[in-house]
C-alpha cells in the first residue's frame, strides 16, 4: 500500500504556512528604530536593515544605494514609494557631491554629540557639530514629517535636516531667506545641478539657471515686472510653506495648489533635474508619483536647458538640438551645449551670410534693439557689429522688431513664436545642407535633453519621474512564493464568487453609480420642472448652451432652469458635467442645485439671481435694453462687480479642484444678486483644463463675437487666457458704460469699438503725465462721480488683458490682487 500523496489544497496551505513563517522571520530581522543614541552607528553593509524609520513608517533614513553602483548616500526617503524598489523616493541627502563606498562607510552619533559620516578610509565626508550651547546632543530622531533632528536630553531640537533642504520641500517644511532648493544634475544621481529655487535679492521667489557660464532667471516670467507677475517685493518675512492639503503659500504671493487638494495624501515639492518645479502626489495603490502642479507647462521656457548655442524644440516632447553651423559638445551632457564649426574673428575681410531658423528665439543677451526695423536694415546692423552672433526678427504689436544678440543662450523653437532667428555664419562654411534644413526646421540631433536618462514622460502621467531601480534580491523569492499561495486561494474562492454573487455585483455597481450622482444634487423629473416653470413660460435669457427659464419649486424656492441645446450629448456627458461643476463653490459663481436627465431632455437647475444680468444695467441706454432705463450702477457698484467677477474667474482658473475655462465671459453671463454682488453664470461652453497642460482642443469655436480672444481664430491651443481676454473687454465696458464689443463699419471695413477705444486710451496715457486722461474714458452718465485712481487701474488692467500676445496677459490671480490693492481708496472726483 503506497503512502497517500496530500491533496493540492493541503499542499498549498502547507507552502503558505512555510512562506508566512519565513517571511515573518525575515521581517523581524530588519531593525526598525526611531532613535539613534550617542555611541551608535548605521553601517553601510546593512543598508537594507540598519535604518531609522519615522513612527508612522512614512519615512526612512539611512544609506541609500545609487542603482547597482557601489555608491551610497546618507539620505531620507519615502518608505517603499516606488513600485518594485526596496528603497523609495529620496527627499534629502547629506552628501550630495561625495558618495561613499559600499564597504566600511558608516554614520555615527559620537559621544560628544557630533554626527559624522565617514568613508571606507575613515575620511570625514559630512558632519554636524551642535556642541556650542553647553548642552550636547542626546539622540537623533526621524519625525513623521520626514525631518531628521538632533535633540538634547530635554527634547530641544539643536539641528534639523529641514534647515538644509536639497531638491525637495516636504509639507510643513518652511522655505526661508536662508534656504534654497537645488536640482539634481540628472536622474539617478543626487549631485547638485544648475537650477535653484529660493528668495532672490528682491525678496521674490524665483527659479534660476546658475550654470558654469551664465546665470538667468526664468520664473516667474522675466518679461514681466514683479507687479505684473502677481508678486510683491514688500516681503520682509521671506517665508513659504507647503501644507498637508497641497497648498503652497508664500509671503511674496507665490501661491499655488495641487489639483487633488485635500488631506491624507503624501506630497512633495521637487525642483527636478530639468529645472521645472513640480508638486507631486503619491498614489498609494500603484506606488507612483503624479504631477499635480508645475511651474512651467512648456519646458522649453526653462533657461539653460540645452546649454550655450543649443535650442530646445518640441517634437512633440522637448528635445535639444544644435542650429546650423554648430555641433554638440558632449552627447552625454546637453548642459554643455553646442560649439561653432568655425572660429569667430573680427577680421573685416571675413565674409558672412545669414541662415534663417524659423519660429526660433534666443532669450536675453540683447546687443541692440531696433523697433520697426526692416529685415535688410537689421542684417546690415548685425554685419557691421563684430559682437553680433545672431539677430531675432519678430512681430510685436503689429510691427517687425530687430533684436541683435551677442550670445546664443536660452534658444527655443515653437510653432506659435511670431519670428525667426538669423544666424550670422561665415560664407566659407558649407551651408548648403544647413540652409535646406533651416528653411523648415532646426537641425535636430537624436539626443534628448539628458541623453543618459529615460525619455521625458508626459506631464501628469502616473509614471512621471518614477525612477524604479528594480533590484532583484533573494527576499523577493519568498515574496513570489507567498504570492503564488495567495493566488491559489483566490482561484478557489473565485469559483464560489462567480456561482453565487455574479448578479449582485453588477447591480450594486450600477446602483452605486447613480447613488453617487444623485447624492451630489437633487435629481429632478422633467414633469416636475415643467410644472415649476409653468410649461417654460418665463424666459430669463438665452445663451450659447440653451435657454433659461424662471421657476418655483414645491418648497417655494425660486430657481433658474436651463434647457440644454446641442452642447451636451447623452447621459454620460451630462453626468460628468454635473459632477464637475457641482464641485465649483464660490460666492461669485452661480450655484447649481440639481439636474434632469430623462429621455431626450437635459436640464440644469440653478439658484435664481434676482437682479438679472449686468448688461441690463450697464447699457441702460441701448435700444435693445428690456429694462428701459434700469438703475444706473454707481462707481462703487461697478468696482465691486469688476472685482467679484475677477475673483470668480481666478477661482475657476487656479483654485477649484478642476481647472475650468469658462469660454464665454460677457455681461450677459454676469448676474447681480440683491446686493449687486456679481455671480458668473452659463457654464454650458466651459471646458476642463488639465493642470500643466499646454491647452485644450475644441472641435468648434466657442464664445461671443467681440469678447473672443484671437486664439480662437488663429487655431492656437485654448488656455485660461481666453477668459482673461474676455474679462478685459468686460472691465473696459464697465468703466466706459457702453458696448466695446460691438462692431461698426468704418471706411467700408468692419472694425470693433474696442480697437478705437484702445487707440484713444493708449494715446492719452502716452501724452499725459498724470491721470487727467481718465475722465474722458469714464462713463459720462456718472457725471464725474468716480474714483480716479481705481478707474485708471481698471483701464490699465483691461488694456493688458486684451493683449494679442496671450503670454503678456496677466493671470486672473494677478488681476484680483491689483484690484484689492486699490479697493479701499475712498477718494472720488467730484
Amino acid at each position: 500500500m503506497g503512502f497517500p500523496f496530500p491533496s493540492p489544497a493541503i499542499f498549498s496551505i502547507a507552502i503558505l504556512f512555510f512562506v508566512i513563517s519565513s517571511y515573518s522571520s525575515l521581517a523581524s530581522s530588519v531593525t526598525k528604530k526611531h532613535f539613534m543614541y550617542k555611541g551608535s552607528s548605521l553601517l553601510v553593509e546593512d543598508y537594507l536593515s540598519d535604518l531609522l524609520t519615522s513612527p508612522d513608517e512614512t519615512f526612512t533614513c539611512g544609506f541609500y544605494r545609487f542603482g547597482t553602483n557601489n555608491r551610497f548616500s546618507f539620505s531620507i526617503w519615502f518608505t517603499n514609494s516606488e513600485e518594485g524598489s526596496s528603497q523609495g523616493t529620496v527627499v534629502w541627502t547629506a552628501n550630495r557631491q561625495h558618495p561613499v563606498n559600499g564597504r566600511g562607510s558608516r554614520v555615527s552619533l559620537q559621544r560628544d554629540g557630533t554626527m559624522v559620516l565617514t568613508d571606507v578610509d575613515g575620511s570625514i565626508v559630512w558632519f554636524i557639530n551642535t556642541n556650542t550651547t553647553g548642552t550636547g546632543v542626546d539622540k537623533a530622531e526621524l519625525l513623521n514629517t520626514g525631518n531628521l533632528v538632533l535633540k538634547d536630553p530635554f527634547g530641544k531640537i539643536l539641528w534639523q535636516s529641514f534647515d538644509s533642504p536639497t531638491d525637495t520641500l516636504l509639507p510643513s517644511q518652511p522655505l526661508t531667506r536662508h534656504t534654497k532648493l537645488v536640482s539634481a544634475m540628472a536622474i539617478g544621481t543626487h549631485a547638485s545641478g544648475y537650477f535653484t529655487f529660493n528668495f532672490d535679492s528682491d525678496s521674490v521667489l524665483r527659479l534660476m539657471y546658475d550654470g558654469p557660464e551664465v546665470s538667468s532667471l526664468y520664473w516667474p516670467d522675466p518679461d514681466f515686472t514683479i507687479f505684473e507677475n502677481g508678486r510683491t517685493n514688500y516681503n520682509s518675512s521671506r517665508i513659504a510653506l507647503l501644507d498637508d492639503m497641497g497648498a503652497f503659500l508664500s509671503s511674496d504671493r507665490t501661491n499655488f495648489f495641487a489639483s487633488d487638494l485635500g488631506s491624507g495624501i503624501k506630497r512633495r515639492l521637487t525642483l527636478d533635474y530639468d529645472g521645472n518645479l513640480r508638486l507631486y502626489s503619491l498614489d498609494e495603490s500603484t506606488k507612483s508619483w503624479t504631477v499635480t502642479w508645475e511651474a512651467l507647462p512648456r519646458p522649453c521656457d526653462i533657461h539653460g536647458l540645452c546649454g550655450r548655442n543649443g535650442v530646445c524644440t518640441y517634437t512633440p516632447k522637448p528635445k535639444c538640438s544644435c542650429p546650423p553651423g554648430y555641433e554638440i559638445v558632449d552627447p552625454s551632457d546637453w548642459s554643455k551645449g553646442c560649439r561653432p564649426k568655425f572660429n569667430w574673428t573680427c577680421d573685416q575681410t571675413q565674409q558672412y551670410t545669414f541662415v534663417e531658423v524659423p519660429h526660433t528665439d534666443f532669450w536675453g543677451y540683447d546687443l541692440d534693439y531696433r523697433p520697426s526695423s526692416s529685415l535688410e536694415h537689421c542684417m546690415k546692423l548685425c554685419l557691421e557689429n563684430c559682437s553680433c552672433e545672431v539677430f531675432v526678427y519678430r512681430l510685436m504689436k503689429g510691427t517687425q522688431n530687430c533684436y541683435m544678440k551677442f550670445a546664443l543662450f536660452n534658444g527655443r523653437s515653437a510653432s506659435d513664436f511670431p519670428g525667426s532667428a538669423y544666424l550670422k555664419l561665415p560664407r566659407s562654411l558649407n551651408l548648403t545642407s544647413a540652409k535646406t534644413a533651416a528653411s523648415t526646421t532646426l537641425v535636430t540631433s537624436d539626443y534628448t535633453c539628458r541623453p543618459e536618462e529615460v525619455d521625458p514622460v508626459e506631464v501628469g502621467s502616473s509614471q512621471t519621474y518614477n525612477a524604479n531601480n528594480r533590484r532583484t534580491r533573494w527576499v523577493y523569492l519568498y515574496m513570489f512564493v507567498f504570492a503564488i499561495g495567495i493566488i491559489e486561494i483566490l482561484f478557489l474562492a473565485s469559483g464560489w464568487w462567480c456561482l453565487y454573487r455574479r448578479g449582485d455585483g453588477v447591480s450594486k455597481s450600477t446602483a452605486n453609480g447613480y447613488h453617487t450622482l444623485s447624492s451630489e444634487f437633487r435629481m429632478f423629473t422633467y414633469s416636475e420642472l415643467k410644472k415649476a416653470t409653468g410649461m417654460f413660460k418665463e424666459e430669463l435669457g438665452r445663451g450659447g448652451s440653451g435657454a433659461v427659464y424662471k421657476g418655483v419649486l414645491q418648497d417655494d424656492r425660486v430657481v433658474a432652469v436651463k434647457k440644454l441645446g446641442d452642447v451636451l450629448q447623452g447621459e454620460e456627458e451630462l453626468r460628468a458635467e454635473v459632477i464637475t461643476f457641482g464641485r465649483v463653490n464660490h460666492m461669485n459663481l452661480v450655484k447649481m442645485w440639481g439636474f434632469c436627465s430623462e429621455g431626450t431632455h437635459r436640464l440644469l437647475v440653478y439658484e435664481y439671481i434676482e437682479n438679472g444680468s449686468l448688461n441690463n444695467y450697464l447699457f441702460s441706454n441701448a435700444s435693445n435694453n428690456s429694462n428701459n432705463g434700469a438703475i444706473l450702477l454707481n462707481w462703487r457698484e461697478r468696482f465691486r462687480i469688476a472685482l467679484g467677477t475677477a475673483k470668480g474667474l481666478a477661482y475657476l482658473h487656479h483654485e477649484c479642484l478642476e481647472w475650468v475655462i469658462h469660454c464665454d465671459v460677457k455681461p450677459e453671463n454676469i448676474l447681480l444678486d440683491g446686493n449687486f454682488e456679481p455671480k458668473i453664470a452659463d457654464f454650458g461652453l466651459a471646458k476642463l483644463s488639465k493642470r500643466g497642460g499646454s491647452g485644450c482642443q475644441f472641435t468648434r469655436i466657442r464664445g461671443t463675437k467681440g469678447y473672443m480672444a484671437p486664439e480662437w481664430f488663429l487655431n492656437l491651443p485654448i488656455t485660461a487666457k481666453v477668459d482673461v481676454y474676455s474679462y478685459g473687454v468686460v472691465i473696459l465696458e464697465i468703466v466706459k458704460g457702453s458696448r466695446l464689443s460691438d462692431w461698426v463699419v468704418v471706411d467700408g471695413e468692419e472694425e470693433a469699438e474696442l480697437i478705437r477705444f484702445l487707440w484713444v486710451a493708449r494715446k492719452k496715457i502716452a501724452e499725459c503725465k498724470d491721470d487727467s486722461w481718465v475722465e474722458d474714458m469714464v462713463d459720462p452718465a456718472l457725471k464725474g462721480q468716480f474714483n480716479q485712481q481705481q478707474a485708471a487701474i481698471m483701464i490699465e488692467i483691461g488694456i493688458s488683458c486684451v493683449e494679442e500676445d496671450r503670454s503678456r496677459r496677466p493671470t486672473m490671480d494677478a488681476v484680483v490682487q491689483t484690484l484689492l490693492d486699490c479697493e479701499d481708496d475712498p477718494k472720488l472726483v467730484l
